[in-house]
């Protein structure tokens, strides 16, 4: 099993990867809005291609980030995210609110 992580570059990319599930959400929660509100980045960016695994906690995190930038007034968009991130969005008709910043 791969080591779940968030990480922000300067840029105001934040990288997700590895497994997210109810084991790892809580704690990548902490950690990405910790980073959103410390970033000075205008715009920032969720690039979940390193995401080898997610089930709903995956959703869950994409949507607080979304919340986590609205409240620090900056934009948030999300790319790379995997197979079955995109069926639970779509399931859960998300797909358009997380496809626009």
């Amino acid at each position: 099993m791969s080591e779940s992580a968030v990480q922000m570059d300067e840029a105001g990319e934040l990288r997700l990867s590895g497994v997210l599930d109810y084991r790892t959400g809580p704690g990548l929660r902490e950690q990405g809005k910790a980073l959103i509100k410390a970033s000075k980045a205008a715009a920032l960016v969720v690039d979940c291609s390193a995401v080898t695994k997610s089930s709903s906690v995956g959703l869950s995190l994409l949507l607080c980030f979304i919340r986590d930038a609205q409240a620090a007034g900056k934009a948030l968009s999300i790319r790379g995210m995997p197979e079955d991130m995109r069926e639970i969005a779509q399931v859960s008709e998300l797909t358009e609110l997380l496809a626009h910043p």
